[in-house]
């Protein structure tokens, strides 16, 4: 800082001579608080602090990996459906330059476009955002788009014209707009009118400009409905919320524009989250002829989950895992509570953070060089880690004597066997996933779906246990026996073309039986096969008794288990022993030495995480406030309130001690006393415990937020008395 002294005026009291100055004073050394890094938040309270910051970048780069894929498939998914949507803006501009009649009809209709998208209403954002962006970039730069909150009254048109004209609107009347002009000279109307004399100067501001381009390049000759698509663009008034808004400010609002439809190229998109039939139920039948609608329906929650766990959760790309049961709150969360893909990332995305940040080890959670690598950086305390996991116990277990004392006392000879079990748990993913997709795919048409209808079932059973256990697996097995020839090799070949893309030694070689197999199919001669098959109705006779029945049945019978197999069916068998034998490779992840390095298993803090329960925090924060607000002054034993707790504390913790009904004085009593002890009046003097108007307002307040809360209510059997709600009998 720099202050200046300045010679004053001759002639004034007190005047001086010298000559003006210039004085620096330099800041204090003291150092400026700076912000902490999202690595300084991770190091804070992380176990196995001495590796930490490597732990956090692994964890940064596959947080970025994750987000990266999500938003590629996410607009990949997204890409039919957003395609359509911009042919219709395109086809609706194109077709006002058409002086047919028919066009002329249609021209009257404001074109809108109803865009079911699910009731996963989280997601819609990321889809809007994703449409609006390729509306502004390939067929208009005017697009608006409004939610319900901020809609309300007459400030749907307010908001509509702010963001097409990207301007402060004012709402209030002609006359009012005239005496605030002067104040305000960047303000505009809100009304359609102002929108019109706005649009059509920029429209005169891009003829000049096209005009201006074709003087340029006489010889290149245009296309005249490129030319009006520059000159006149559509205004696109995106709903996101279709549900949500009034139905009749709606109403008037498009009865409005419509008056406007032959000035103003206007159209409209609902983002509809229940049924088409929605439009119906809003708007009357003189307000929806006003439009011309046209319906889009968008992929369904459940495939785009499918799509998810397909791309990000059963592939060996990425090392970090998931659990049964944390695999299992993260879908129940998205098939009960809300639908959304958008929150199951998040899902996944806390148990990264999660397991990176308590779990030490998780140093070798990444990619299989740099794991290898981080084998021989490992410390001491780290190679403890490592002796204590339970996997890694049961391994020890069945090594002999002489090698269980070489991996608990030579650290080197640890390392070196860590790498070879790093490399067979990543061969073990590689070999998992292609075999489970083969799985699947013979198993998901089978009649009641034994193994389950989509893949992530069958991946919740081989990860509980070992899928040749399960008793469904015995009858899925059992129903394979049963296909026909046709239905058994088209199963194959689509298994066949699984295994072609994996990369593992294992899974070439069963390539190489599968095809020989196929081969072996292919050569049988169906004419032979159900020649081999004789009927054995032919031989009853046209009239028997229940006695020659049952004895030629069971002569069948018997017959049936001494005869040759047929070619087809000894074939069918071979496949299905081999199927057998593929299926072992599914073995449960927690039969995987080191499998605690990439699986994360604490399936209770997801849940206290994502699937919040209100009651019993608020219950929590009531009755220990010291859990919540760390002071020390809160700190009591359990089950005694403190005196210098909150005041909604103090008067919930009394509540607790009062039966079905509470006496609103005598309760007031009991606040005042123990608000006097937290004061330090002297308990003996006249005036320690007294209810002054200060004390009877902060009991007013408490009672007031519990009652807001829901754990009283008034009642009138008793006029100063109030009912209890947190337990029955109320």
């Amino acid at each position: 800082m720099s202050t200046c002294r300045q010679r004053p005026q001759q002639g004034n009291q007190g005047s001086y001579e010298g000559s003006g100055g210039c004085f620096v004073f330099k800041p204090s050394a003291k150092k400026k608080k700076t912000a902490l890094s999202l690595g300084d938040h991770f190091v804070h309270g992380c176990e196995g602090a001495e590796n930490s910051e490597l732990r956090f970048k692994l964890c940064h780069d596959l947080w970025d990996k994750i987000q990266t894929d999500t938003e590629a498939l996410q607009d990949e998914l997204n890409r039919n459906i957003l395609d359509s949507l911009l042919d219709f803006t395109r086809k609706c501009s194109s077709t006002r330059q058409h002086s047919d009649w028919a066009s002329q009809m249609r021209a009257s209709e404001i074109p809108t476009a109803a865009l079911v998208l699910g009731v996963n209403v989280p997601d819609h954002d990321m889809t809007f955002q994703s449409l609006s962006d390729l509306l502004q970039q390939s067929v208009t730069p005017h697009v608006a788009s409004v939610q319900a909150k901020e809609c309300g009254g007459k400030h749907l048109m307010k908001r509509v014209l702010e963001r097409l004209m990207d301007t402060v609107v004012d709402d209030e009347d002609e006359e009012e707009a005239e005496q605030t002009s002067a104040q305000l000279n960047k303000s505009v109307h809100c009304s359609l009118s102002t929108l019109c004399a706005w649009y059509n100067a920029k429209t005169k501001v891009s003829i000049f400009l096209f005009q201006k381009s074709n003087t340029v390049s006489p010889g290149k000759k245009r296309c005249s409905h490129v030319g009006d698509d520059l000159q006149s663009p559509p205004l696109v008034i995106i709903f996101k919320d279709l549900e949500a808004f009034n139905p009749r400010v709606l109403q008037d609002f498009i009865l409005i524009c419509s008056r406007y439809i032959e000035r103003l190229p206007l159209m409209f998109i609902f983002g509809i989250a229940t049924s088409p039939s929605t439009i119906q139920h809003m708007l009357p039948h003189s307000v929806s002829s006003l439009l011309c609608i046209e319906l889009f329906q968008s992929l369904s929650c459940t495939q785009h989950l499918a799509t998810v766990i397909d791309k990000l959760i059963l592939t060996p790309q990425f090392p970090f895992k998931l659990n049964g049961k944390v695999m299992q709150v993260l879908i129940s969360i998205f098939l009960y509570h809300d639908f959304s893909v958008r929150n199951f990332i998040k899902g996944i995305q806390l148990a990264l953070l999660e397991h990176f940040h308590s779990q030490p080890l998780s140093v070798l959670c990444c990619k299989k060089k740099a794991a290898l690598l981080n084998v021989m950086h490992l410390g001491p305390q780290d190679l403890e880690r490592i002796r204590q996991l339970q996997s890694f116990k049961r391994y020890v277990e069945k090594q002999d004597p002489q090698e269980q004392v070489n991996l608990f006392t030579d650290d080197t000879h640890l390392k070196e066997v860590c790498q070879k079990l790093i490399k067979n748990l990543r061969q073990y993913h590689k070999n998992y996933y292609p075999i489970l997709r083969c799985l699947h795919t013979l198993t998901s048409s089978l009649p009641r779906y034994p193994l389950g209808k989509q893949i992530r079932e069958l991946h919740l059973i081989c990860l509980d246990k070992n899928i040749w256990e399960n008793e469904d697996y015995q009858s899925a097995m059992k129903l394979l026996k049963m296909l026909a020839k046709d239905q058994l090799i088209a199963l194959l070949q689509r298994c066949e073309e699984i295994l072609q893309a994996a990369k593992s030694k294992n899974i070439k070689m069963a390539l190489v039986q599968l095809e020989d197999m196929l081969s072996k199919f292919k050569q049988l001669d169906s004419k032979s096969v159900e020649d081999s098959i004789t009927s054995p109705v032919k031989n009853l006779q046209k009239k028997t008794d229940l006695f020659q029945l049952q004895k030629t049945l069971l002569e069948m019978n018997e017959s049936r288990r001494s005869k040759k197999l047929s070619p087809f069916e000894a074939l069918r068998n071979e496949a299905l022993e081999f199927i057998d034998s593929l299926v072992n490779h599914l073995s449960a992840p927690e039969s995987q030495t080191l499998n605690e390095v990439c699986y994360y298993t604490s399936s209770a803090t997801v849940r206290r995480h994502l699937n919040a329960t209100p009651r019993t925090s608020i219950q929590a924060a009531l009755n220990i406030p010291y859990y919540y607000l760390q002071n020390d002054r809160l700190k009591t034993e359990d089950g005694i309130v403190s005196n210098a707790a909150p005041d909604i504390c103090i008067v919930y913790k009394l509540h607790l001690e009062c039966g079905r009904l509470i006496n609103l004085y005598d309760w007031l009593e009991a606040y005042s006393t123990v608000v006097s002890a937290a004061e330090g009046n002297d308990p003996g003097s006249d005036n320690f415990g007294k209810v002054d108007d200060v004390k009877h307002a902060r009991f007013i307040r408490a009672v007031s937020e519990l009652e807001f809360l829901g754990f009283i209510k008034s009642t009138k059997q008793k006029t100063d008395h109030v009912a209890r709600l947190t337990w029955g009998g109320c």
